[in-house]
């Protein structure tokens, strides 16, 4: 017998075994989400972004697609008018994240002009499927000919052309739109295509890999809307085959293709295509309970979130790759930080819990949300960066459009999912993991549990939370209490603050106070509630300076400021005469103001230091008042310099980290 024989019976095997567990009763995620249908969004921070998208963000990106000849290339690949292909190859992707935006839309906002332009719009990406299912505009438009880097024939440059990356977005797009109208019809087109993926890939078939991940997570879609455990097979063998270099000629650390994905305990490469598969991975883990990939993104997420990820949240530093540089190599003006790895870092944190109920994950998933995601669009939900860096010297802005524009396009689809990520069930317990003031219908124990949230979060800590039920049930509220409340402001010591812990959580039920016991970073609130029950949380977010890790070598000698979830940074406008005289003294202090009318409604900080003090350098210097707006805000006021991490002076001992204080991974 052969190797090649060999080692497709085994992983034919593998494979096949899985696949009989996810199709049995019980493969899920432990912890289930409350979907984003269920949840009304009512507040003064989240509401008026999720009506920008709805109304600005969804039609201009539609567009900007008609415009770009994105739309175009379908009409022209169903011979419904001619011309050449327009854009790059993968284009296909952008239109299909915004039809997946915009299906969100539609299950909130019924809107008749938007569901008869998607009707119209699904009818030209129907016509350009080819009869076997394949579709890709790139090459279906003129075989002959195909865009640059489609590969002279179908599945020839898999590391590069994104047929299969292509195709993921459309199927995640497919499931929202079958879901929100009922309509089958990108769903059938969806099905069709990867009826063909599934004939086309598999043991002893085609063995190769998507270049760029993200079909996994669509296929998981279908198998979750169809219940069809090929699809579910089939984004198996596409995880299960990367790294295999006796059964296929491999691509590296740059596609995560470097070994098994069992095996890989580092994030490295191109950040967007890594994060997209430990979601696939996530997804697949939950639903064969496959214990080794839960073991696996864990370490990697480890190996992320104590020596890779930005205070922001932001991940992949090097601009070379859109990649994961090395351990502690964070810098700021550099920094990539592209707005989809924030998205992919989103979606992957939020997985993570579903499969732990462990708050970390969201405390991670907080600060990317309102941080090194939230910077990605401007208030006005027509300009975009792609990039998010923490530095810049003022050559840098948002822009309308790239060429390539996964970023906006990723945008308009991530915003209206939102609410979906604040409420989660398992059993008789409902977790609250996000603050937004709102309500939501949670099923449990036969009846509709309303919950109601009031807070002016995240500008005040401050939460009320009113549980309305038909008739009294007993279950568990879980709580969270972020980690920045409880002096941590991520997992591990990549970040620490330096000032004293601030004040203690309180929490109370019908007005009277508790301490409820703590669990995985949750309040437990077990009892029997009635209509009207109220739990209140009271968070205290003072400023707090923030300090890297000492083998951040950029950051020695700097800290940041943050409040509550928000990242802070000092921008050209507010600091005259110029950022580079702004420093953050040991005795500065600090004072927060709401401004209505600025930048949509923000908290500002002031810091400042008591003139009758002598400086403890030169008494000559005088050391100006600075102010501080939020991170996601900046490059609103005109092209200017900006910083979120600030020289330290004046200070009686220095207050960075000098050694490593805990290990840097447990895997």
């Amino acid at each position: 017998m052969t190797h090649f024989t060999l080692g497709w019976i085994l992983i034919g095997a593998l494979i096949v075994g899985s696949s009989a567990n996810a199709a049995g009763p019980g493969g899920d995620y432990p912890v289930q989400p409350v979907p984003f249908t269920r949840v009304s969004v009512q507040d003064d921070f989240w509401r008026p972004r999720l009506e920008t998208n709805r109304t600005v963000t969804i039609p201009y990106d539609f567009r900007q697609c008609e415009a770009t000849g994105r739309i175009d290339n379908f009409a022209k690949a169903g011979g419904l008018m001619e011309g050449k292909f327009q854009g790059i190859r993968f284009d296909d992707s952008d239109v299909f994240k915004i039809i997946e935006g915009a299906a969100y839309s539609l299950a909130l906002h019924p809107d008749p002009w938007l569901d008869s332009y998607l009707d119209r719009l699904i009818a030209k990406i129907a016509a350009a499927q080819e009869d076997d299912g394949y579709l890709y505009t790139a090459r279906t438009i003129d075989p002959q000919n195909p865009a640059s880097g489609a590969g002279p024939t179908r599945w020839s440059n898999l590391k590069d052309s994104h047929e299969l990356y292509n195709v993921g977005h459309l199927y995640e797009a497919a499931v929202a739109h079958y879901q929100a109208t009922g309509k089958r019809s990108l769903l059938d087109v969806a099905l069709k295509n990867a009826g063909l993926i599934c004939e086309v890939f598999g043991p002893g078939k085609l063995c190769e890999v998507p270049g760029h991940q993200e079909i996994e997570i669509g296929l998981v879609k279908l198998y979750r809307i169809t219940g069809d455990p090929k699809y579910l097979r089939q984004a198996k063998f596409f995880l299960d085959m990367r790294g295999r270099s006796g059964l296929r000629t491999i691509w590296g650390e740059y596609c995560q293709d470097h070994k098994p994905v069992v095996e890989q305990s580092e994030a490295t490469g191109h950040a967007v295509r890594a994060v997209y598969m430990y979601s696939g991975m996530a997804d697949v883990a939950a639903l064969t309970q496959d214990p080794s990939y839960i073991e696996a993104i864990q370490r990697i997420w480890e190996d992320v979130v104590y020596a890779k990820m930005y205070l922001t949240g932001g991940i992949g530093s090097r601009s070379g790759g859109e990649a994961f540089g090395a351990d502690y190599e964070l810098p700021n003006k550099t920094a990539y930080n592209e707005t989809c790895a924030a998205i992919a870092n989103l979606l992957w944190n939020h997985r993570l819990f579903l499969l732990t109920g462990d708050s970390q994950y969201i405390d991670v998933f907080e600060r990317t949300l309102y941080n090194g995601f939230l910077s990605g669009v401007s208030l006005t939900g027509d300009l975009f960066f792609y990039p998010n860096p923490l530095e810049s010297d003022g050559s840098y802005k948002r822009s309308p459009w790239f060429d390539c524009s996964c970023c906006p396009s990723n945008v308009a689809r991530f915003i209206p999912s939102i609410p979906g990520y604040v409420y989660a069930r398992k059993d008789d317990s409902i977790y609250v993991n996000l603050f937004l003031q709102g309500e939501a219908s949670i099923p449990l124990a036969g009846q509709a549990i309303r919950l109601r949230q009031a807070t002016r979060y995240p500008w005040d800590g401050r939460v009320r939370i009113t549980v309305h039920t038909a008739a009294p049930v007993e279950f568990t509220l879980r709580v969270r209490v972020p980690g920045w409340a409880r002096n941590r402001p991520v997992p591990g010591d990549l970040y620490t603050y330096v000032d004293e812990p601030a004040g203690p959580v309180l929490l109370s039920v019908n007005r009277t106070s508790m301490v409820p016991p703590l669990e995985q970073g949750y309040f437990l609130l077990r009892r029997v509630w009635a209509d009207g029950d109220t739990v209140e949380l009271d968070l205290p977010m003072p400023v707090r300076r923030v300090q890297c890790h000492a083998k951040v070598a950029e950051n020695r000698g700097k800290v940041a400021l943050e409040r509550g979830p928000v990242v802070y940074c000092a921008e050209w406008v507010d600091n005259n005469p110029g950022l580079d005289r702004v420093t953050i003294p040991g005795n500065m202090t600090f004072e927060t103001v709401f401004r209505k009318y600025m930048l949509g409604g923000v908290v500002v900080i002031r810091g400042s230091v008591a003139r009758d003090e002598p400086s403890r350098a030169r008494e000559d210097v005088i050391i100006p008042d600075i102010t501080l707006i939020p991170y996601f805000a900046w490059a609103h006021r005109g092209e200017g310099a900006m910083k979120v991490w600030l020289p330290v002076s004046l200070s009686p001992s220095p207050i960075w980290l000098e050694e490593i204080v805990l290990p840097k991974k447990t895997g």
